[in-house]
């Protein structure tokens, strides 16, 4: 089945317009919505799912929790939705604090974070998004990104998302 997402102008104004997942071209002057979702465990490590061998983009990369934003739907709730699909954690809209918003070509990249412990066992893939998962420290974190075994955007995305963290008081 298709998915369309709503569009946005520079300023996160509604255009009234949906687009095909995948049908999105740089510098349009067109955004949509996407949701990334920082799960941390109580001893300060990140949940990071690995990326299904055949996705067309990071195959077999690492990243944490993220994905679009569905035409109608408010981003909290896709954020919600998002870590319920990748890793079948359930989570209230209300658990899940916003931390910023961070724009790129084509998306708003609406942050959230969510303070959880949850067994790796228990952790459910969906099928053709994650293959596998595991809580990661700080150190291995970075450590995976000096080696490349964390798909781009995560990794482009780290630095501002652990700072906020940091002086936030989350870590």
């Amino acid at each position: 089945m298709a998915e369309f997402w709503d569009l946005f102008d520079d300023d996160r104004k509604p255009l009234g317009r949906t687009i095909r997942r995948g049908k999105m071209t740089p510098l349009s002057g067109e955004y949509h919505i996407v949701v990334l979702i920082v799960t941390m465990n109580s001893h300060g490590e990140i949940l990071c799912t690995l990326r299904s061998p055949k996705k067309s983009k990071y195959p077999n990369l690492w990243e944490v929790t993220a994905g679009s934003v569905i035409a109608g739907e408010e981003s909290r709730h896709a954020a919600a939705r998002e870590l319920f699909e990748e890793t079948g954690i359930k989570t209230d809209e209300n658990e899940l604090t916003f931390i910023k918003t961070v724009k790129e070509n084509t998306a708003f990249i609406d942050c959230y974070f969510l303070r959880r412990d949850v067994d790796i066992k228990d952790i459910v893939f969906q099928e053709g998004e994650t293959v596998n998962a595991k809580w990661i420290g700080k150190a291995e974190f970075e450590n995976m990104i000096t080696q490349k075994k964390m798909a781009f955007p995560v990794a482009r995305r780290y630095a501002q998302l652990y700072d906020f963290l940091m002086q936030e008081g989350f870590i």
